[in-house]
């Protein structure tokens, strides 16, 4: 699994993401943007940009590669099993959903199987999920504060876990993809029809 969070500037972020993996990307991505709840086009201001399915999560759904799922609005979104769940919990660090929340059962599902990516924004959530996927073997990956729209979040993610991996957008989505090449597939899949600098190596 990655997870990737983001909140201030997210969309652009997301959006550079999201177009640079291929159709056939097979590690299941999902994002994480703090919104409200009436901010209903995310989705479809990312599947413009992608020819993988964009999906909100839906309470139970099943994790599967080939897709990028997307964290609803006011529900904080965790992973239970090979399916994802919803929770109307508190807001964590005033969101929901959190990325701090879903970062964590992340890592507890997924382990060295888990990467984890913190990219713009204005506050400090995601960096003690950050800590505790690399606490659990897993890759911790932080956009370059430099060149974050907000450098905040990256900044705060970076204290927490320092020997991070730190990417630029451009350099972030073809690492990534380097991930899937080299792991390979471990989760079922859908059938398909027929798509800064590095500072920590």
């Amino acid at each position: 699994m990655i997870a990737v969070g983001a909140s201030w500037g997210g969309l652009k972020a997301l959006r550079a993401i999201a177009h640079g993996l291929p159709a056939h990307f097979p590690i299941p991505i999902t994002f994480v943007q703090h919104r409200s709840k009436e901010s209903g086009a995310l989705r479809e201001l990312l599947q413009d940009c992608t020819s993988l399915i964009v999906c909100e999560v839906e309470d139970k759904q099943p994790i599967m590669g080939g897709y990028i799922y997307l964290a609803p609005p006011d529900y904080h979104l965790l992973v239970d099993g090979d399916g994802f769940s919803l929770s109307v919990d508190e807001p964590v660090r005033f969101s929901r959903p959190s990325i701090d929340v879903f970062f964590e059962s992340v890592a507890d599902r997924f382990g060295t199987e888990a990467a984890g990516v913190v990219l713009t924004g204005a506050n400090e959530d995601g960096a003690q999920g950050l800590r505790q996927i690399a606490a659990c073997g897993g890759l911790a990956i932080v956009q370059d504060p430099r060149t974050a729209e907000s450098p905040i979040m990256p900044r705060a993610a970076l204290r927490a876990v320092p020997d991070a991996r730190t990417l630029s957008l451009e350099r972030m989505t073809s690492y990534l993809v380097s991930l899937a090449a080299t792991e390979g597939e471990t989760l079922p899949r859908r059938e398909r029809r027929g798509g800064a600098d590095e500072a920590h190596p």
